[in-house]
Parts: structure tokens; sequence; C-alpha cells
């Protein structure tokens, strides 16, 4: 049987040998592309391409990309696992032509490969091509019939619609006619009983599509009509798991040597075996085999798990993992960071970045794992606690708030004879959704073009100013505000990436400034932001960066490579950026280490980047080859995309030397000072340092002696700052715990006085009392020590502290089960509408405190009432 990784090289050999270049893939997590959280396709690396905004270096092309896909048709989340060909993390074989051969070559070669190369049976083979569409105007793609019937008989060529056969790239961009290639893989009874091409396209799990081949020779407008685009470019993608599912013969992409391995090592570490059925359990193996990819990948292309953006996605696909793991296959402690060497040794040669930070992307895993297995455990200590059905809310809340999925509320309450509003989870769910998608909406113009030129060149590393032309301008609307979107032919503005924030500044045309708010990346096009434009776009264009800035913002730039630098060798190699900030008031770098940095450790990072400083080294930037780069010594950032050639940034070839597109200063001396503002962890293995230098460190110290000289003053000028401070710190613990003391005293008392004021009603002790005391814990510690004098009782206790009610109830044992009382639900229910607050506590102590003070004495009467 072949193996997935000759298959894999077999299809990158083929396209070799038909002079295709075979490029890396692209890191899983995107950069510079607003639209996308992640690569969902092969094509997203070569979207530059097909707008037109780039030339491609090559014109024939071939890969193979990590995608990841957790939305749209097919992708639910909670489907994964679920069937047996639906991923979240999968590998996407392409072929790409910019502008070179198109459907003649791209259908033979498909062809050729499948039946040639990989010896798939001609028989079970079925190819869909676009039946046009009059509402578009658009005819039957009758070159992609005629190619096929070359090759294939004309029954086994299906015509599809716009929605199987048409390509978009979005509501607006490249698009164009494709077409399918379908495998029927049924037994030859079912396949003699019906015919396969009827389940073409029908969701049957055995009669699937392997490979789309896309015809990109049109654009899309904002008014929704086509127009040719002046090249026409191949587009294909043929799913790896499905392709290797089908040469191996089996009818499951998880029964495929892509997923066996991990499929075994669970086995070995949970003592359970996978029976390759639907059941919960089975479901579980498959779910685990499959995100664990998913994890794995994109955490190692940089993307810690978060409760935002794409760091929020790892997230939930982790949890939903662990929650298999720890429903269906009864195992309660951290699983998945066991399996990444299996991962990483499976992709070792066609995706290295996992196995260069198997520790790291491990270690965070882990962490990960024992949070969620934590929360897991309150949840089911609430859910213990529930006595009537949960509520649509109530469960929504326990997975927004807590990330608690619903199955599990579901199992649980199960147990426990208890139901779930699963519909009213539902509508939450809803809810959010809509108000995620009200906050994400972008309304896009199309682009108006004014000069066709060539766009996008940044000239910004040796000037801050220029003339230009406007390419191209449309206006975008989000979130109730309107912005303009200008692309010139030069720009000496930098666009936002590599952690460095955007340029600033003024574009004056006819005279008119247009303040520049903002200057990003969208692809390849540098895009400057403005809340107006001139009423004539067409004419020169005086650009202006706001040189202050654009200066505050080089200098900390400057400075992170020394700290970075730094870093390493006070800490280790071990040590690699894992995020950045760089803008005008400081610097913000995450690093990998997995210990708190200490205050010696920080002095001799800042004491080291302060030597390089005064020592006024030259920084020299250098174009090469990739390779060279690496070989010099250069740091290449995981997550990251280079071209051939790199940029480099040498801070002393025996000290700092990194890829990096930023803005740097001439000579480090520039920099003045850096000083270490804080440090602290903000994901397992990842610390954060924030810094300064230049005049931002410089206010620092001056803002730290004032406040020096201001403590100094209050202190009565000591010789010793320190020392005063602890002298006053040791006398301030000496008074609590003299004023402890006497309150203790006080509460004797007032617990004797209380004793005195008991009445009985229908046998059981009753005291009510409005009480003084300095805090609310008093009055717990009160119920605490009448408890141990009384039997069956309930005391009230009210206080007035600091113009607020206080309320604190404590119910004996015997009474709670005798008169069936609950101090927490008499909290809630009767006393926090009394006094305009809140509280809670167990069925024999809860406490309350609220804004109302006037309505004590009925606190008092209600608690009484309910005896």
């Amino acid at each position: 049987m072949m193996t997935s990784a000759a298959i894999r090289q077999q299809y990158l050999d083929f396209f070799k040998s038909k002079e295709h270049a075979i490029v890396p893939s692209a890191p899983i997590v995107v950069k510079n592309d607003p639209t996308l959280l992640f690569t969902n396709a092969g094509m997203n690396q070569f979207k530059d391409y097909f707008l037109g905004n780039k030339q491609a270096p090559n014109k024939r092309v071939a890969d193979t990309q990590k995608c990841l896909r957790v939305s749209g048709k097919h992708n639910d989340l909670e489907e994964v696992g679920v069937d047996t060909y639906h991923h979240t993390m999968f590998e996407m074989l392409g072929n790409w032509s910019f502008g070179d051969y198109f459907k003649k070559e791209a259908i033979a070669w498909s062809w050729e490969l499948l039946t040639d190369v990989y010896k798939l049976d001609k028989d079970r083979l079925y190819v869909t091509i676009f039946e046009g569409d009059d509402k578009e105007g658009l005819p039957k793609d009758e070159e992609a019939y005629n190619e096929w019937k070359k090759v294939i008989a004309e029954d086994r060529i299906l015509l599809g619609n716009k929605k199987d056969n048409f390509w978009e790239m979005g509501d607006t961009g490249p698009c164009g006619p494709c077409t399918e290639i379908h495998v029927d893989c049924r037994p030859d009874e079912e396949r003699k009983a019906v015919n396969g091409s009827t389940l073409v396209n029908n969701d049957h799990p055995q009669v699937i599509e392997i490979w789309n081949n896309v015809f990109i020779q049109f654009n899309r407008k904002k008014d929704g009509s086509l127009e040719e685009l002046p090249a026409r470019h191949v587009d294909t993608g043929m799913g790896f798991e499905r392709l290797v599912r089908v040469i191996q013969q089996k009818t499951s992409n998880y029964d495929t040597d892509v997923f066996t391995g991990t499929i075994e090592a669970i086995e070995k570490i949970t003592k359970k075996k996978y029976d390759y059925s639907d059941s919960k359990e089975a479901v579980a193996f498959r779910v685990i085999a499959d995100h664990i990819r998913a994890i794995s990948f994109t955490i190692a292309d940089g993307q810690l798990p978060s409760n935002t953006g794409a760091g929020y996605v790892i997230r939930r696909i982790l949890r939903r993992a662990v929650r298999y793991y720890y429903s269906y296959l009864d195992y309660k402690q951290p699983l998945l960071h066991q399996l990444l060497p299996v991962i990483a040794k499976q992709f070792e040669t066609v995706f290295p970045e996992l196995t260069q930070q198997l520790d790291f992307v491990g270690k965070v895993v882990k962490e990960e794992e024992d949070a969620f297995l934590r929360t897991v455990d309150n949840g089911l200590s609430m859910l213990d606690q529930a006595s009537k059905n949960i509520s649509g809310e109530e469960a929504f809340k326990l997975y927004d708030t807590f990330g608690f999925p619903l199955d599990l509320t579901k199992l649980v309450a199960t147990e426990k004879g208890l139901t779930v509003d699963e519909k009213g989870f539902e509508a939450e769910m809803q809810k959010q959704k809509d108000r995620s998608r009200s906050a994400a909406v972008l309304d896009t113009e199309d682009w108006i073009t004014v000069n066709d030129t060539a766009s996008s060149k940044f000239i910004g590393y040796d000037s801050l100013e220029t003339k230009a032309k406007v390419v191209k301008y449309r206006k975008v609307t989000g979130k109730g505000k309107e912005l303009y979107q200008i692309i010139l032919d030069q720009t000496p503005f930098y666009a936002e990436s590599g952690g460095q924030v955007g340029d600033s500044g003024i574009l004056t045309i006819h005279g008119s400034p247009l303040t520049i708010t903002d200057t990003k990346k969208e692809n390849d096009l540098i895009i400057h932001f403005a809340e107006t434009i001139a009423a004539d776009m067409n004419g020169e264009v005086f650009a202006k960066v706001d040189a202050v800035r654009r200066k505050d913002i080089t200098l900390h730039h400057s400075v992170t490579h020394l700290m970075h630098a730094a870093l390493r060798s006070v800490l280790g190699k071990h040590v690699a950026q894992k995020g950045s900030l760089v803008n005008e008031e400081h610097l913000r770098f995450d690093f990998s280490h997995f210990a708190k940095v200490t205050d010696e450790e920080i002095a001799a990072v800042e004491k080291l980047v302060n030597e390089k400083i005064r020592e006024n080294i030259p920084v020299v930037i250098k174009s090469m080859n990739k390779d060279e780069a690496v070989a010099l010594g250069a740091m290449a950032l995981f997550g990251e995309k280079y071209g051939d050639v790199v940029r480099v940034v040498i801070m002393d070839e025996n000290y700092s030397i990194e890829l990096c597109g930023g803005t740097h200063v001439g000579s480090t001396g520039e920099l003045g000072l850096f000083k270490i503002k804080s440090e602290g962890a903000v994901a397992a293995g990842v610390r954060r340092i924030e810094a300064v230098c230049g005049k931002a460190a410089e206010n620092l110290v001056n803002t730290t002696f004032v406040e020096m000289s201001v403590i100094s003053g209050l202190l009565k000028n000591p010789k010793e700052i320190s020392k005063s401070i602890e002298n006053l710190q040791s006398e301030n613990a000496s008074l609590k715990k003299h004023i402890e003391a006497l309150e203790a005293r006080q509460l004797v008392i007032i617990r004797n006085e209380l004793l005195q004021k008991d009445e009985i009603i229908n046998n059981v002790t009753f005291i009510g009392d409005i009480i003084e005391v300095s805090s609310a814990d008093a009055l717990k510690k009160l119920c605490f020590d009448l408890k141990s004098k009384l039997n069956d009782h309930v005391a009230v206790l009210c206080a007035n502290i600091d113009g607020k009610p206080f309320v604190a109830i404590g119910i004996s044992d015997t009474v709670v089960v005798a008169k069936n009382l609950d101090a927490g639900k008499i909290i809630k229910e009767h006393v926090a509408p009394l006094i305009k607050g809140g509280g809670g506590g167990q069925k024999n102590l809860a406490t309350a405190g609220g804004q109302d003070i006037s309505n004590l004495k009925g606190v008092i009467e209600k608690v009484k009432s309910l005896l």
C-alpha cells in the first residue's frame, strides 16, 4: 500500500516534471489580510497574483498547504469527527498557473496524474463542468467539456449549477467556472444497483469530490456585474486526506495512515480500543486525532490560544477535544500534549516547524488542558448544586463564561434527572452570533481606479516625503464610521507589519490636506486610511509622514532587536519572539521562557542593552538570499512567510542579526537610554516585557524621580527610604493585630448581649438585631460564634457600615432540614430586594450587601415571619 508520504511526494514530483516551482506552505495563521483569520484554501497565499497587485515570480507553482476551516458548508466544528471525511486542519494539494496554461493542460494533467500515476480506476471517476447561467449571461463551459471528452465518456461529464461549479473568492473579486473530479468508492454491488452519476454532489459519504480545477477569468464588481480579467489563471485544490483515503481504498479518512498513528497513540494512553463505529467513544478518537493537528500547527505558527479572534478559535478546538476525552474516554488528565511527539515525527519533513518547537508547543497545550479541566470540574460542581431544570440562559452562561459545553451540561443534567432548555440555549447562542456579526460587518465599495499604474511601491526607508499619484481609492463603512482607503503608486508611509504600527501623516492633493490616520497592508497593497478625500483625486499628491512619530516608533523597533539578543544572552538560546508591538510610546515583546524573569536578570538585560547603545554600533541593513541570511545566523520567526530575497538587519554580526522589514536607526547611539517597565506572563511558556527608550525612557526616569522625591518628603526625608517604609509596615502590622484583638473582645461582648435577646418561635431559637461592627466579616464571625452556643436556631444580624446595609443569616443544620429553610435562598428572595442589593451563600450561612439602610428592621421581621 502506498503511504501518505509517498502520495504527497508523487504529487509534487509530477508537477515539478511539468515545470512547476515547488513552494513551501504558507503559515496557517494569516497576516496582512483582514478578511481571514486562517489560511482556509491553497490559493490564499497567491491572492495578490490573482488580484493583479503583484507579479508572480513563477508562472507555474505547486505545493501542499496547511489549511484550517471551522465554519461554512460542511465545516461546522461540532460535526468534525462525527462524519468520516471533514476536518479542521487539512492539507490542500494545489497547482497554479498565473497567466500561463489554462483549461487544456489543467484537465489533461489532472487526468494523467489520477489515472496513470495513482492508477485510480477510470470506471469510478466522474467530472462536473459549469452548465452556464442565463441570469448572469454566462454560457456553458464548452471548452472544459470538449477537453474532458478526449479522456472520459460523455455520460460521465455532468453539468453543475453556479452553486457547485462557479467559484468566487468573495462577494467581489476574481472568479470563474470550475470543473470537479469525483470518485465513487462504493462496493461493486452498490454501483450496479445505483448509478454513481446520480450521487455526485449529493452528500453521499462514499461518492466524494477529490479535486477542483478553478479557471479564474472574471472579476466580480460591487454591483454584481462581471468583467473579463486581462490574464486568465488556474487554481486547483485536491484534499490530501481524501486522496489518500481513495488510493489506500479505505471508507474513512481516519482509517488511513494520516491518522492511524495518532489513533494508536490515543489507544495506548487511554487503554481504550477504537472500534470504527459511530459511538460517542469512537467519535472521541476521531475528534482528538483531527483536533491535535489543528492545535499544534497553529501554535507552532505563532497563534497562542486566547479569548479573542484567531486565539479563541484555537481555544475552542482544544476544549472540544478535552471534553470528548473527559466525557467519552473517561480520561481525566491532560492527554493532547502527549500526542505532540507523534504528530511532530509524522510531519517532520514536510512541516518541520512543529519538531523545532516541540517543547514550547507541548507546554502551551498542557497548560491550556490543565486550565480547562479545572473549569470542567468547577462547572460540574455548579451543576451538582442544581436542584431544578436548567434554563437556556444558565446553560449558555456555563458555556460562554466558563467554557462548559452544552453536551456535558446535558450529560450531567440527565444523570441528575434534570432537563436542559436546548431551544433557549440555541436562542442565546444566536444572539451572540448576531452581535458578533454586526460588530464585524464591513461594507466595502468597489475600487475607483484613478491611474492605471503599478501600485504600492514603498520608499519610506530612505525618505519621509515624496510626490506620488493616486492609483485607486474606495470607501469602507464599519461600526457606523466611514473611512476612505487610498493606494498610491509610491509611498513613504510604512504599513503596519512585523509588530510595527503604521505611519500617520498628510496627503496633499490640489492644495487640500488629507489627514492619514493609519497605514495598513492588505495582502501586498499599502493602504492609507483617511476620513475625507479630495473632490478630485486625480493629479499630483504630496505625501508626508509624521516624522516625529515615525522617529519614536523607529527607536522602539531598533531597541527591540537589541533587547531580543540580550534576552537570549542572559536567559538562554531557547528565547524566541512570540509577539511584538512597536509604537511611539513603548515596545511590547512576547517571548518563549518558562519562568519569571528575576529582578537580577532584568537588570542584566538592561545593562547589556545600554552598553550596546553606548557603543554606538552602526545598524547595517542588507538584502540577500534567505538561505544565505540563515547561514549568517539571522533569526527567522515561526509563522512568518519570507520571500527568496530577505532584508537583514545587523547590529554587530556577533550580537544581533534578524530578518526584518521594519524601520531602524542609523546607529544604536540614537536610542539614548533603555528601561524595562514591566515583565509578566501572558500564556503558558510565554512572558511579556514592556519597555521604553529615548525620550520615553527619559520621561519614565524623571517621573520616577519626582515620585521618589514626593515619597521622601512624606516620610520626612529619611536617609534610607526603603528602611523607613519597612518600619511603617511593621508598625502598621502591629497596630492591626492590636485592633483585631480589641475587635475580638468586642465581638464576645456583642455575642453575649445577643444571647440575652433570644426568643422561641415554633420551637426554634430566634435572634435578630441591628448591631455595631466595623466589617461585614464581623457579622459572619458572630453567626459562627452563635452556632457554637445554640442548638436549633436562626440568627439575623444587620449592620450599617459606612452608610451601607449588610446582613448575615445563620441557620443551624437541624433547622435547615426540619423547617426546609435555606439561608442563601432567603437572602436572594427576601433580603436583597429590601436593601436594594444582592448576595448569597450556603443553606446554613449567607450574607448580603446593599444600598438602602432604611429597611434593616424590616429584614429582621421578614425572616422572623418565615418561622
